[in-house]
């Protein structure tokens, strides 16, 4: 006689993922655990107000921006050549009127997903070096090495990729574009191997964080924005 193994597809799932954000364990109006921590872009800036909200019988993380930037960080080793696969879903109220993903004063997003990667700045071209080590100065020392940003554009066209308006080594892509799909939960899926490989023209080295953000400080405006669990996959 032949025994077939019991099928249990939720514990292989999650053997073969790595979450980065799990909002959805955590409680509604409750504290956001330790290893997710407030991250401010040099400082200057009044932050981006962050809770946790039940929506639609599930634990997400809320963003109210009012001519405000901040967001919240999670400092995670995942190795891109194994667990290439970011996943996500989102959902945005309202879009910039001012926003431009190409200028400083327009560098405003009412959604963004940052991953950022281990860089050693002494294999950096000088020049590459020099300008990291001035928008550091400038900045503060928490410019990455290298870092992807994805983010829910008003205007470009979805996939478009440039270098951030303040620096080279932030890469933006638009993951998202337009109203079509605001107010509703969009989910989203980014092999992150790939874009750093036609962003940067390299093999990426480990992700070394995740980062989510809605910011406003740069047009003045207010925006509201909602994200659901993070995580890496397999390709």
């Amino acid at each position: 006689m032949a025994f077939a193994l019991p099928w249990r597809p939720a514990a292989v799932a999650q053997a073969r993922r790595i979450d980065a954000m799990q909002f959805s364990a955590l409680r509604a109006a409750g504290p956001l655990p330790g290893e997710m921590m407030p991250w401010n872009f040099g400082g200057r800036s009044r932050a981006t107000r962050y809770s946790l909200v039940a929506d639609e019988a599930t634990v997400v993380l809320r963003a109210d921006a009012d001519a405000s930037a901040s967001g919240i960080v999670r400092e995670i080793r995942v190795d891109p050549r194994e667990y290439p696969v970011l996943a996500w879903r989102w959902k945005v109220m309202n879009l910039l009127e001012r926003a431009d993903i190409r200028t400083k004063a327009g560098d405003d997003f009412s959604a963004r997903v940052y991953v950022t990667f281990a860089v050693d700045p002494a294999a950096l071209p000088p020049a590459e070096r020099a300008k990291l080590s001035f928008a550091r100065l400038v900045y503060g020392d928490k410019v990455p090495a290298a870092a992807l940003c994805y983010v829910w554009d008003a205007k470009a066209p979805r996939d478009t990729l440039v270098p951030n308006a303040y620096t080279e080594r932030v890469r933006m892509i638009v993951a998202e574009s337009g109203a079509a799909r605001l107010g509703t939960w969009v989910r989203m899926q980014r092999n992150v191997r790939e874009d750093y490989m036609r962003a940067f023209g390299a093999e990426p080295g480990a992700v070394t964080s995740v980062i989510v953000s809605t910011d406003t400080d740069n047009t003045g405006e207010t925006a509201v924005a909602f994200y659901g669990d993070i995580s890496f996959g397999p390709p």
